[in-house]
């Protein structure tokens, strides 16, 4: 199919990931996002090289990696701080690095700016209040009273998605797993060329993201989904590393500003039936949103933009590419999601503990294969 009219809704980094493919292959599109700041977190994020395959394949890569940092090991320590493997992540693009840290809203700048300069129209402090599927087309009702037609429609708006529960109202909720994962941007030892993880009840890791910035990321029990108030969110936040190694907690000790900490209960939901329902279809967290542990939610919504467009290029109706989108990604999505839960599982001690050696090597031959 060739110059179709598209919404997506969210323009996150699965929303902005489709437009990018979408407009290189033609199709007119119409990116909506209900926030009207478009502002995203300011910690960072970890991108392994299915990521970095992704982005030369959008011709990305150049301005991607300008605002990333590269490194080829994971690095995984006991609980105690003794590091028990480095283990080398495989290359999937010719002269950049294996993985990459990168800060959120250095991502978010790139791909919205990719996303604009192709000819998206980007729609801020918008929603779609009514969403009907005609047979022919799309009418969709928006928040600001306008309304418009399409020829489809892609819910990319995440885990708590309103697209998927105004067109799959049965659908299975996202289920909170009692763990939460807290965030904080910390200076960045000079020696840290790789992600560090720390196996134990508590997990933790450092992502460079920056020449002189990284990211600590913390994985905690958290029974009962408990809130906590911004004011106090920094002591908290160091109270949940009191029991950890010795340079963890050293670390902590820089963890003093209350609004640069991000907090987030961990839900996971995958999506067991189709991704569609008519000319509406869903990709990212909407349909597979998994825990942090493999570090490859964002990952798996980028891929699913690509294989999307690719499936809409060569379809002659939208549900047969949707369903061979659909087709293609849910078993490695399936695979991210389940081996991610297996470590939050075994952390709380709903499972068996993880070999992170072996789960992260595992993750890498799975996300290497082509999409």
């Amino acid at each position: 199919m060739r110059d179709l009219d598209i919404l997506v809704i969210g323009g996150g980094i699965g929303g902005l990931t489709a437009a990018i493919a979408l407009r290189r292959d033609g199709h007119k599109v119409t990116v909506i996002e209900k926030d009207p700041n478009w502002a995203v977190y300011g910690v960072g994020i970890i991108q392994q090289g299915n990521v970095l395959r992704a982005m030369q394949h959008l011709d990305l890569l150049d301005n991607y990696m300008d605002a990333a940092v590269g490194f080829d090991f994971v690095a995984i320590h006991a609980p105690d701080g003794t590091q028990v493997a480095r283990v080398p992540s495989p290359r999937l693009v010719e002269g950049a690095p294996a993985n990459v840290g990168i800060g959120r809203p250095a991502l978010h700048k790139v791909l919205g700016e990719r996303a604009i300069a192709a000819g998206a129209e980007v729609r801020l402090g918008i929603t779609a209040e009514m969403i009907e599927d005609t047979g022919e087309g799309v009418d969709v009702r928006f928040s600001d009273g306008s309304g418009q037609s399409f020829d489809i429609v892609i819910g990319a708006d995440g885990v708590y998605s309103d697209t998927r529960g105004k067109i799959m109202p049965d659908a299975p909720k996202p289920e909170y797993t009692g763990q939460a994962v807290w965030r904080y941007n910390l200076p960045r030892p000079a020696d840290l060329d790789a992600l560090h993880v720390y196996n134990g009840p508590t997990g933790i890791g450092l992502v460079p993201i920056s020449e002189e910035l990284m990211y600590m990321f913390v994985t905690t029990p958290e029974p009962g989904n408990p809130w906590y108030e911004k004011q106090g969110l920094a002591k908290a936040m160091r109270d949940k590393l009191a029991g950890t190694a010795q340079p963890i907690r050293d670390l902590a000790e820089g963890i003093t500003d209350d609004e640069g900490v991000v907090y987030r209960p961990l839900e996971a939901i995958m999506l067991p039936g189709p991704w569609h329902a008519g000319r509406i279809v869903l990709l990212g967290d909407a349909v597979h949103a998994t825990t942090p542990h493999l570090g490859q939610g964002a990952g798996m919504a980028i891929e699913d933009s690509i294989v999307l467009a690719e499936e809409l290029a060569r379809a002659e109706t939208p549900e047969e590419a949707f369903a061979a989108y659909r087709d293609r990604r849910f078993e490695r999505c399936r695979f991210i999601v389940e081996s991610s839960l297996a470590i939050c599982h075994g952390q709380l001690g709903k499972g068996p503990p993880v070999d992170n050696h072996k789960a992260t090597a595992e993750m890498f031959a799975v996300t290497a294969q082509p999409i």
